[in-house]
């Protein structure tokens, strides 16, 4: 059975700080970015000159339409961290009619680029606004529309009025503050304590490799990787720990919670060595208050460390295993399997 990475490492280089800051491998799923769509171009007021035409009529062109700001899914992209650095997208203005019913050039669009599972805000009136849940590739949605190009002295002719010396000037482009959210998109969430051994499952479940050691929130962002059945490729995600109080903000809260919000199903796991009872009331209680909706996905119970301690007594279907020893995994790849072929 074959598995393999899909997370990747993201090096960049800020050039305007300060500090001139190095960033390895940053995960950013929340940006608030500025946009703003091109102005419409100017109508212009003219009138034919031409020798032998003494009286040439008005001929003067429409402005140009300015460009919108688009945001579109790539799905090359994993994650928000080249917005950033960037926070303000402009559009190009249309450009200014000329004579000779000459029309302005459409002002260019702008196109940010987004990783699949982009759910975008606008913040108005201090006022959060949906906008658009931006989920497969190629998807887009515009987010700011340029203004319209204003009418040239061509187009006022009426039969009173045979030579208008007016236009109009181009509309404004809507100018906007948006809020850029990320939610993985996965199969699978696994959820549970730090040092629960998530990170630890997923390394031998996939070939992904997260960053490991015994202490809290050692996973400071998201980790996917794919386990491949041959005829089924099932992704997984890492959510970061989550502690008593997550749903409030505390330890990591709010910023990862929202990642197991996509996922098919989840999985459980809890630590032999505590109290895996307790353990998964508690993880409930907080998915729970986060968004009880999650709690209705389907999902599997996992007990980790039974190298250290069997567990007191057994829970009902929970799968009880050694992600370090690698004991028990192909019963949980069975049941990985089982529970997303129900869809």
């Amino acid at each position: 059975m074959q598995t393999y990475l899909i997370s990747k490492k993201i090096s960049l280089y800020l050039p305007n700080s300060q500090f001139n800051l190095n960033v390895t491998s940053m995960f950013i799923d929340k940006v608030k970015i500025y946009v703003r769509a091109g102005d419409g171009g100017n109508g212009c007021v003219s009138f034919r000159r031409e020798k032998y035409v003494p009286r040439g009529g008005p001929d003067g062109g429409d402005g140009g339409k300015g460009g919108d700001v688009i945001v579109e899914v790539d799905k090359n992209l994993n994650n928000l961290v080249h917005l950033f650095y960037k926070r303000h997208h402009k559009a190009g203005r249309g450009e200014h009619g000329r004579g000779s019913n000459e029309h302005g050039r459409n002002g260019e669009d702008a196109i940010i680029k987004v990783p699949p599972g982009t759910v975008i805000y606008e913040l108005k009136d201090n006022k959060t606004i949906f906008v658009a849940d931006l989920v497969k590739p190629g998807e887009r949605v515009v987010v700011a529309r340029g203004g319209k190009g204003g009418r040239g002295n061509a187009r006022f002719v009426t039969p009173v009025n045979q030579a208008p010396r007016y236009c109009e000037p181009g509309a404004p482009g809507e100018e906007k503050t948006l809020i850029l959210e990320l939610k993985l998109i996965a199969d699978i969430g696994l959820v549970g304590f730090p040092n629960a051994g998530k990170s630890t499952l997923l390394s031998v479940l996939t070939n992904a490799k997260p960053k490991i050691a015994e202490y809290p929130f050692t996973t400071l962002t998201p980790n996917l990787g794919v386990i491949d059945f041959g005829d089924k490729k099932i992704t997984l995600a890492d959510i970061p720990g989550i502690i008593e109080g997550a749903h409030e903000g505390k330890g990591l809260g709010l910023d990862f919670l929202r990642h197991i919000e996509r996922t098919r199903a989840l999985i459980y796991i809890l630590d032999a060595t505590r109290n895996p009872f307790n353990d998964l009331v508690n993880l409930q209680n907080e998915i729970r208050e986060y968004n009880p909706h999650i709690l209705k996905k389907p999902y599997i119970i996992v007990i980790n460390k039974i190298d250290l301690k069997k567990p007191d007594y057994e829970m009902k279907d929970a799968i009880n295993i050694s992600a370090l020893k690698r004991i028990g995994l192909e019963k949980l790849k069975t049941r990985i399997y089982e529970i997303i072929s129900i869809f």
